[in-house]
This record gives C-alpha cells, sequence and structure tokens, in this order.
C-alpha cells in the first residue's frame, strides 16, 4: 500500500485524480443533460434548466454524506470514495435503459443517484485532504484539486460531447460509467490513515464551530460569490444553442475552453492565496470576474465567447482555490467531512440556485440581462468579504 504522507507528488495526484472523476461527471450534468433533455429530446427551457438544477441538489446535502462518513470516521475516508465512485457509475449504467420522455420520473432519480454518489465521493475526499494537509499548503492542494476537476471537465466537454453526437448519447452515459471506475482503482492502492479513531462528539463541535462570527460570515460570503457560476452554467450552453446556432460538438469544444483556463487560474492562483493570504487573491478574482461576466453583451460571435468565457473561467479557477482553502482553514479537522461538506454545500446552493432559475430568467428577460445580473452578484459578496476578518492559526490537533 502507498503511503501518501510521505510522498507529496503523489498526495497532489490522488487528490487531484478523484476531483478529475468529479470533473467528467459534472461535464456531463451541465453541459451533455441539458442539451439533451432540451435538444434531443424536446423539453422546454425552463423545464431542462430546472432537472438539470434539480438532480445536482445532493451537492447542497453534501452534509448529509459527510455526516454519515464521519459518523463512521474510524473505518477511515478510503472507502465511501469507493462506495461514492460505484454508486455514481451504475447510476450512469442504468440511464441507458431509461428514455426521459416516456419515464421522466425514473430517469430524474437515477441521474440524481448519480450525483449522490459523487457527493460521497467528493465529502470524503475533501475530508481526506484537510486530515492530510496543513495551512500553508492547502493552496497548492487546492490548485491540485481543481486541476482535476477542470481537466475532467475539459476532456468530458469535448469527449463526450462529441461522442453523444457522433456515437449517441446512450454511449456516453456508458463511457462517463467506465471512466469513473477506472479512476477510482487507484484510491485502493493508497493507505488510509485513520487518524482519529474514536467517534468525535459530531453536535457540540459544530455547534461552537459555526457560532464563530469568522464562520458566519463566510456562509453568507460564498453562496452570494458563486450564484453568478450558476447563472452562466446552463446559461452559456443554451445561448449558443439558441442565439448562435452552434450544434452539440461545437458547444463541447468552446466549453472545453472554459476549465482549461480554469485550470491555468487554479495554478496560479493556490500559490498565490498560500503566499499573499486568503483575502486579496479571492478579491482580485472577483472584481475581474464582475467586469468579464458583464462583457458577455458583446459576445456575439463564437470568437467573441470563446475568448471572453475562457477569461472568466481563467478567473474562476483564481477565487475557488482561494476558497476553498479558507473553508479548509476554518474547519475543524475532526468533523472535517461533516462541517466542510456544510460550508461546500452552502456554496453549492449558491450556484445551483442561480442555475435553477438560469431558464426561467432567460425566458422573462433574454440572455443579455442574465449576464448582467450575474455581473451584479458579485458586488454584495465583495462586501461580506471586506467584513470577514482573517487570522493566522496553529493547526488543530486530532484526538486519537
Amino acid at each position: 500500500m502507498i503511503d501518501i504522507t510521505k510522498h507529496s507528488f503523489l498526495k497532489y495526484f490522488l487528490f487531484g485524480s478523484l476531483y478529475f472523476s468529479e470533473g467528467i461527471e459534472i461535464a456531463f450534468a451541465t453541459i451533455i443533460i441539458p442539451i439533451y433533455l432540451h435538444v434531443e429530446k424536446g423539453l422546454s427551457l425552463p423545464l431542462t434548466t430546472f432537472i438539470a438544477g434539480l438532480v445536482m441538489v445532493p451537492w447542497i446535502l453534501k452534509f448529509i454524506w459527510g455526516g454519515i462518513v464521519d459518523y463512521f470516521i474510524k473505518y477511515g475516508r478510503k472507502r465511501f470514495i469507493i462506495f461514492g465512485g460505484l454508486l455514481g457509475a451504475f447510476s450512469f449504467f442504468i440511464l441507458i435503459f431509461i428514455d426521459p420522455i416516456v419515464a421522466i420520473i425514473p430517469f430524474v432519480f437515477f441521474l440524481f443517484l448519480s450525483h449522490v454518489g459523487v457527493g460521497f465521493l467528493d465529502v470524503s475526499a475533501d475530508a481526506w485532504a484537510i486530515e492530510l494537509s496543513q495551512e500553508k499548503d492547502r493552496g497548492k492542494i487546492n490548485s491540485a484539486m481543481f486541476s482535476g476537476l477542470f481537466i475532467g471537465m475539459a476532456i468530458g466537454s469535448a469527449l463526450l460531447a462529441y461522442i453523444a453526437q457522433e456515437y449517441g448519447y446512450n454511449i456516453a452515459f456508458l463511457i462517463t460509467g467506465i471512466l469513473v471506475i477506472l479512476i477510482i482503482l487507484y484510491p485502493l492502492s493508497v493507505k488510509d490513515v485513520r487518524i482519529v479513531k474514536k467517534r468525535p462528539k459530531m453536535g457540540s463541535l459544530l455547534y461552537s464551530e459555526f457560532k464563530k462570527k469568522t464562520t458566519l460570515l463566510v456562509t453568507i460570503f460564498i453562496p452570494l460569490l458563486l450564484v453568478s457560476i450558476g447563472l452562466l452554467t446552463f446559461a452559456i450552453p443554451l445561448y449558443m444553442t439558441d442565439s448562435l446556432q452552434l450544434d452539440v460538438s461545437e458547444i463541447g469544444l468552446i466549453v472545453s475552453l472554459f476549465p482549461i483556463a480554469t485550470i491555468i487560474g487554479a495554478l496560479i492562483g493556490g500559490p498565490a492565496t498560500d503566499r499573499l493570504g486568503r483575502k486579496k487573491p479571492i478579491a482580485f478574482f472577483a472584481i475581474a470576474s464582475a467586469i468579464f461576466t458583464a462583457s458577455l453583451i458583446f459576445a456575439n460571435t463564437w470568437l467573441i465567447l470563446a475568448i471572453v468565457f475562457s477569461t472568466i473561467g481563467f478567473l474562476r479557477g483564481g477565487y475557488y482555490v482561494g476558497i476553498n482553502a479558507l473553508l479548509m482553514d476554518i474547519t475543524n479537522p475532526k468533523v472535517a467531512a461533516t462541517q466542510f461538506s456544510i460550508l461546500t454545500g452552502i456554496g453549492n446552493f449558491g450556484e445551483l440556485f442561480g442555475g435553477m432559475i438560469g431558464g426561467t430568467l432567460i425566458a422573462l428577460l433574454g440572455f443579455q440581462r442574465v449576464f448582467l445580473y450575474a455581473a451584479l452578484f458579485f458586488g454584495p459578496a465583495l462586501l461580506i468579504l471586506y467584513l470577514i476578518r482573517i487570522k493566522k492559526t496553529k493547526e488543530k490537533e486530532l484526538s486519537t
């Protein structure tokens, strides 16, 4: 068995690969599924974005999956990573046999279940990363994680879109599940370091953590910041379909530029947030994001859209790693899976809320106004960020 505590590269590779599998599934859920439902099956824009957002609710409910993982903390994190990956993969396999027009409820159920699986994988990987990292290197470990995530999204966007167009959407479902299974084979060879051997008093620990002013302000800041990207997640592919009249393979190629640019932003943002602190890099990337999000109103050709959207991706990578490093800093490792999943679940709520209302706002206001509203959400988020006071803290010791 590989002991990743003795090999920094293997530690970064482990978490990068796990997040890569998440990126594959997120690309499928946010790019392929909306186009499949709207273009292939003829569902309306509001219903398409509502379903696409609804099935991602497990990302808001991460505190449930995290609570389960922490409750059984003495068994370590690895087995929940394997369980989550297999649940997600086999849910995709079942979707091959379900036509959403004939059986929309079973289709939504198993798509929902696939995200439950990814949720277990995600919270377990996060808790493992918190246990095996320190404040001084959390920016870099988040660079590895988000690089893996967005590489997966880039490959998933282009590859799965091509497969869907050339061989059919069912084959794309099949390939997605196979890729996830292949990736989770690596953790099987990694030693699961069980730092905490007894069950923590979760209720009292979580209560004391969330009483802290910094934690409360962060829980307001994160969802406000992420509403904007949620609006764009579904709006951009649909904008390319309805306004620019691009086909699914062209959309996949353009959208794949977004995570590629995000990878670069994450690789730059990670070391920056370790060196300069959390707030300054987050503020810089967020302000620039507001400017470029508003400039989407001028993206009336595929080339302009590709440039602006890629820049937004670069900036998102920068503030994403800063946010996650900040969340790891304020998380108590004794309840890492639960507290961190609550914090990220709240953030995901902001992003998914933006995605779920995106179709309705587009129908009521049009794409141009939605882009402007997406930019405006950065304003209140930055005001909350200004109020957050972050102090350097000693690493919290774990009971054994």
